[in-house]
């Protein structure tokens, strides 16, 4: 399960790390993302594919809140489980 992400800017386009709660990492690259896209574009995405994979693998709806950034190019965000939504039936 996701907790947390680390998105960073670099020339070669925008790369991230997934951390997981049992202390795994998952690196890679934003294939859909241009290299010179707006970092709004490529945390939006980093968050979309986050929460892709909760759904797909754990069945779960999670919120993604980014912290400000400390450093110029790097972006964190922390992924915690959404609240469920009351029952509509009652």
């Amino acid at each position: 399960m996701p907790k947390g992400i680390l998105l960073l800017a670099t020339p070669e386009g925008w790369r991230h790390s997934v951390l997981t709660v049992d202390g795994g990492m998952h690196c890679g690259r934003l294939t859909d993302v241009p290299v010179n896209a707006d970092p709004a574009e490529a945390r939006a995405a980093a968050a979309a594919m986050v929460v892709g994979f909760a759904h797909d693998f754990h069945e779960a709806r999670v919120d993604v809140t980014w912290d400000p950034p400390r450093e110029p190019e790097s972006w964190t965000a922390q992924v915690t489980v959404a609240a469920s939504p009351p029952n509509a039936f009652g």
